[in-house]
């Protein structure tokens, strides 16, 4: 089965097998702060797949494949031919759709902070004329109601652009998708259906089985870059692993 899955020329290496070792004590120097336990472990996992069945033999965690200010790669590795594979772990469905969005909600979130801004317009002339009522009674409710409208509408506004900063297009956005030559998810079994996932991406599991290939791209070849990235990557870690510091020199 395995020999369905690895290209041609992976096949001249050596096969190799590593072990995880989850009971050493250095295991979890390599873990980011805000990382979980499963994320962690599917990561090692990812890197394990990488090694063995794709014949990887350079591969690093947290990669900027886009330059200094891109998005990260949870795992790249770089094969044989020089092929690069760039997999994204999801631990949960809410981590999942946070980088399944496409540039038509982009557009609708834009057009939903239009329509507030334009209701935060109405509120506030609501609230003028509130203000403006002679009836102290009727005056009080009618200011109350009219300020609580303007509080929330802002607060609605003030969401919804601020979801429009972060929105991720991860899976959807072609620069992203020109960053490797295979692109795969790494989930836990079941965890996404095979029907929801993300055109151009294949899909793995926590038990390395490759449950969708990913399909080949014929990408730019900048094997030069993605070595730089991965050693990159490799340094960073390699020094937070050793508790080494960077301080600024005047």
């Amino acid at each position: 089965m395995i020999d369905d899955l690895v290209p041609t020329t992976a096949k001249m290496f050596m096969p190799t097998l590593i072990e995880i070792p989850e009971d050493s004590p250095a295991f979890t120097n390599f873990k980011n702060g805000n990382e979980t336990e499963q994320t962690y472990f599917l990561k090692w996992v990812a890197w394990k797949w990488l090694w063995e069945v794709a014949g990887c033999r350079t591969i690093g965690f947290e990669v900027r494949l886009e330059g200094p200010f891109g998005r990260i790669a949870d795992v790249v590795g770089l094969g044989p031919e020089n092929r690069v594979y760039l997999i994204e772990v999801k631990s949960s469905r809410a981590d999942l759709r946070r980088d399944d969005n496409t540039e038509r909600v982009r557009s609708k979130l834009s057009r939903k902070v239009q329509s507030l801004r334009e209701a935060e317009v109405l509120t506030k002339s609501v609230l003028a004329r509130s203000r403006a009522i002679r009836d102290n009674e009727v005056k009080t409710r009618a200011v109350a109601t009219a300020e609580s409208d303007v509080r929330m509408i802002a607060r609605k506004t003030e969401s919804t652009e601020k979801r429009i900063k972060t929105l991720s297009t991860k899976f959807h956005d072609p620069a992203y998708l020109r960053c490797a030559d295979y692109h795969y998810i790494m989930a836990p079994h079941r965890l996404i259906r095979t029907t929801e996932l993300p055109d151009q991406w294949g899909l793995l599991n926590e038990r390395m089985a490759t449950v969708i290939k990913a399909p080949l791209k014929q990408v730019k070849r900048v094997t030069q870059h993605v070595l730089r990235a991965i050693a990159r990557a490799n340094t960073r870690d390699l020094m937070k692993a050793c508790d080494i510091h960077v301080q600024p020199t005047s």
